[in-house]
């Protein structure tokens, strides 16, 4: 039996550890019988072959005694047991409940009262005869301590018939092993760090979204004796951004100098009462790189660049820039004819519109950010009121390209004209109206590039997003560069104006879609007020056609009309804000897909440490790369059905609006948009991240371990 080294509680306890001393010190009343009544129990009553079962010892304590964890803290000893299992029975480690704090005199005791139940999982062999029954038997010894410490130990026993099918819970014994397995600490989904210095610990839990006024107490249990003093106070905040413990160092100083590993619990004021959470969490030195610090590559500015160069470039086969590429093609289709000084100023203006608009993205994001707000790419769509102005612009343009109504009595307004000077202002238009229509979008390549650029200087943070930019707009502008690639394009004709208009469909889809993303924002009385603005917006645009070549006050009286109709659509707008945004269920089957629960570090983390694989799915509504990877992968009867044979929970962080939570989550791994798939294997350690563009394939491979 080893004794912590704490000289004065060592020397006071020495005199009851030997079971006669004990006995003499006790009242014959009680020293009648022993202090803890011990039984071995499962969890279903029987165990099929090649299967699984959870069993636990259940420890009665005697009240005004206590047992203890695996660190009993200052003093004390840790439950043991030596199991004797029939041949190919395989047990796992005992898995221990959070510990309760227990004060002993000046120090302090980590362990349990009144009723504990220490899980083990059993295996059995593969080749277990049905119809048989299996006896399971050990011996538990533990020490059991109030004013003075007994060892007790006991036989464990028990007989589990062998069924051929999955056994039904044991109505008995089941709800205590549910319980246990509720006070188990989860593994953590926040990054842990810590400084030591010779007196004190300082532990950091990046765990943003704890809300400060519903936390009623934070507690750490070191797995190891000596990191801390354990009878110290523990001075903790907490705060947005995570918590802070200021703990006493330990007796043994070389315990601080790698991870340190532990059980920290939150108690939370829940519905009237205050509810307990336990996680698992090993904190690595913020000096030194460890497994809790952001997944993210390393990466230099130069290969950085390089990727977001090339997420660029594939950002313009992506679905969320289809509609702004039916803009584009009548502006590359009359390149054919134009003289080669005109072409390649119209492409600088294209790019231009997109290098500024990536730059003021970058420099919004990044300035958010320092401020403290977590978000990430695509974060202007979180917000319902832009929503809205780009479903009216999207909608405008629709009509434009429907002859609705004309800008400046040509196509100039939207970069096809080239040679008149106010095409180049709409070719740099359509540039810009390509960057924002690109932010709900991740492309390969980019996502991790991104990721890169949030973490950096604002100097490497900004090129980083302009070679993003670049790759978007270097494919028009190439082609304005180069006279020989535009003699591939069709001759300019009658044909155009049908194209025109038949391309305006794509972005009324995109208006109808914005619609959509709004309902899922901020309810249907936004959804209303969106509706009147488009209203508003057709019959100003309708108006402006319709008296364009009237007699001038007529023309006059239709302008102001028309103008009247359009800022009424933009007073519509802000009522988007105002309207409470309808929370998603904590889960749902999606259209055909799996059914899924609402993401959250808690539910993940709850869900590992009952050893079940879980995908992680981060989507918004607004991201369009998202809805088509739903659809054609996640969605697909094959994905569904791996998902119920391999019994996988299937998580749904929806960043459709703003959530510090979700962008930690996305931070954990390097990432700063959506879409993100993780895959956790179950019993794994180290999570399996997809690609951004999925497959049938790729998901079977991860969930299926193939």
């Amino acid at each position: 039996m080893a004794w912590r080294p704490l000289p004065l509680l060592a020397a006071l306890l020495a005199l009851g550890v030997l079971e006669g001393t004990a006995r003499a010190a006790v009242p014959a009343t009680e020293a009648a019988g022993p202090r803890v009544h011990v039984e071995l129990i499962s969890e279903t009553a029987g165990i099929e072959p090649g299967g699984a079962v959870w069993v636990g010892i259940r420890q009665r304590i005697a009240p005004g005694w206590h047992t203890y964890w695996i660190n009993p803290g200052d003093s004390g000893e840790p439950m043991t047991v030596a199991w004797d299992l029939p041949g190919g029975v395989a047990a796992g480690p005992l898995v221990w409940p959070h510990p309760e704090r227990i004060p002993v005199g000046p120090a302090m005791s980590f362990g349990y009262s009144d009723e504990v139940v220490v899980l083990a999982r059993l295996t059995a062999p593969a080749d277990l005869p049905p119809g048989t029954r299996l006896a399971l038997r050990g011996r538990a010894s533990w020490l059991v301590c109030a004013k003075i410490c007994i060892p007790e130990e006991a036989e464990l026993a028990l007989t589990l018939p062998v069924a051929a099918a999955r056994p039904a819970p044991d109505p008995r014994s089941a709800p205590a092993i549910a319980a246990a397995r509720r006070a188990i600490p989860a593994p953590s989904p926040w990054p842990a760090r810590y400084a030591a210095t010779p007196q004190s610990v300082t532990l950091t839990v990046a765990a943003p979204g704890l809300r400060a006024d519903r936390v009623g107490e934070v507690w750490f249990f070191p797995a190891r004796w000596g990191v801390i003093d354990h009878a110290a106070p523990q001075d903790t905040t907490v705060d947005p951004g995570g918590i802070v413990l200021r703990l006493k160092r330990g007796d043994l100083v070389e315990a601080a100098e790698g991870p340190i590993d532990g059980v920290l619990v939150i108690r939370e004021r829940l519905d009237g009462g205050m509810v307990s959470q336990a996680f698992v969490i090993q904190a690595t030195s913020s000096d030194t790189p460890g497994p809790s610090t952001p997944i993210i590559p390393a990466l230099s500015l130069l290969e950085a660049m390089g990727l977001a160069l090339l997420g660029g470039l594939v950002l313009n086969l992506m679905p969320c820039v289809l509609p702004v590429l039916s803009v584009k093609a009548l502006a590359l289709v009359a390149h054919a004819d134009a003289a080669p000084g005109a072409a390649w100023r119209q492409g600088l203006a294209y790019t231009a519109g997109v290098l500024v608009s990536f730059a003021a993205l970058a420099g919004g994001l990044l300035t958010l950010r320092a401020g403290g707000d977590q978000i990430g790419w695509g974060f202007q769509l979180q917000s319902p009121l832009v929503v809205t102005l780009l479903a009216y612009l999207f909608f405008a343009l629709a009509l434009a390209l429907s002859g609705v109504w004309l800008a400046g009595g040509r196509l100039t307004g939207f970069g096809q004209g080239l040679t008149a000077r106010p095409g180049h202002a709409g070719a740099f238009f359509t540039g810009a109206l390509a960057a924002v229509a690109a932010t709900p979008c991740t492309a390969p390549f980019m996502g991790v590039a991104v990721g890169y650029a949030v973490t950096q200087p604002a100097g490497a943070a900004l090129l980083v997003f302009e070679a993003l930019g670049l790759g978007l707009a270097l494919p028009f502008l190439a082609l304005s560069l180069a006279p020989a690639w535009r003699r591939w394009l069709p001759r300019p004709g009658a044909w155009m104006e049908w194209l025109k208009q038949a391309l305006a469909f794509p972005l009324y889809a995109t208006a109808a879609w914005l619609v959509w993303v709004l309902s899922r924002q901020a309810g249907p009385e936004a959804v209303a007020a969106a509706l009147g603005g488009l209203v508003l917006i057709a019959f100003a645009a309708w108006l402006h056609g319709r008296t364009r070549d009237a007699p001038p006050h007529w023309r006059r009286a239709g302008s102001v009309t028309a103008a009247t109709a359009v800022a009424a659509a933009l007073a519509l707008g802000p009522l988007a804000l105002s309207a409470p945004p309808s929370a998603p269920p904590a889960s749902a089957a999606t259209a055909g897909g799996p059914v899924a629960e609402r993401w959250s570090p808690r539910r993940l983390a709850e869900l590992r440490a009952q050893g079940k694989p879980v995908f992680v799915n981060f989507t918004a509504a607004w991201c369009i790369t998202c809805l088509v990877n739903e659809r054609v992968a996640l969605h697909s009867p094959v994905v569904i059905e791996a998902f119920a044979r391999k019994d996988v929970a299937y998580l749904k962080g929806d960043w459709t609006s703003r959530s510090a939570e979700i962008a930690a989550g996305l931070g954990t791994f390097g990432r700063n948009g959506v879409p993100l798939y993780v895959v956790y294997p179950a019993g794994a350690t180290t999570p399996t991240v997809l690609p951004q563009i999925l497959s049938e394939g790729t998901i079977l491979e991860a969930i299926e371990g193939r």
